[in-house]
């Protein structure tokens, strides 16, 4: 199948997806998707392969790709609204590894750590990756100025500038203390198991 939803509205789109998963369970076959909406991969795949040029970047499952991208363009591709990146600083103390932005300093949580260990990762400038619905805003964290306010229902995408880049937080109504409005000043943070650390020379996820 190449790109068979490409021409729908959202509306029939969505349900000529799960028409397609329910066929393919009667049918009981593989079906090969070509699509360049991530969407429709990651909802139809049992397995994605991701092509970045004719070459392939990660094969994995849907659920693989998401938590573990191999590198910046995977992270970037998968995920909506996208990941957000920084220019931070990995430090390593000993077996602890730590990333440090803006002011703000977590440690990785244990199991990224020992695949670091494992690797013999040192001290660098990373690229670091954080979600919008893994970065929280509180009282403390990476100082950052309000932009844009867009409600969604059941969340509000704050779009704040932060470390001269665009960034995107997802802020779940339930937790909303208050409105939001251009140029006010806001902190996020993030915890130290949702975090992902790229090279700055080739772009790898460093624990893979």
């Amino acid at each position: 199948m190449d790109e068979p939803l490409s021409n729908l509205d959202a509306k029939l789109r969505n349900e000529m997806r799960a028409e397609i998963i329910k066929l393919r369970e009667r049918i009981d076959t593989t079906f090969i998707y070509v699509t360049h909406d991530q969407t429709e991969a990651m909802t139809l795949g049992d397995r994605i392969v991701i092509m970045r040029d004719g070459y392939i970047q990660q094969i994995g499952t849907p659920q693989e790709v998401f938590n573990h991208p191999a590198n910046l363009f995977v992270a970037g591709f998968i995920g909506m609204p996208v990941m957000n990146f920084f220019d931070a600083e990995l430090k390593r103390e000993g077996d602890k590894f730590f990333v440090e932005l803006g002011g703000y300093r977590v440690e990785l949580d244990g199991e990224k750590e020992a695949r670091l260990l494992k690797n013999d990762v040192q001290s660098q400038t990373v690229t670091l990756g954080v979600r919008p619905e893994h970065t929280l805003l509180g009282s403390e964290g990476v100082s950052a100025r309000v932009d844009v306010s867009e409600m969604m229902g059941s969340s509000v995408h704050l779009h704040v500038t932060a470390e001269k880049r665009d960034v995107i937080i997802i802020v779940p109504t339930t937790e909303m203390k208050g409105h939001y409005s251009m140029g006010d000043e806001v902190h996020f943070r993030f915890n130290g198991d949702m975090v992902h650390v790229f090279s700055k020379e080739n772009d790898r996820n460093l624990e893979w």
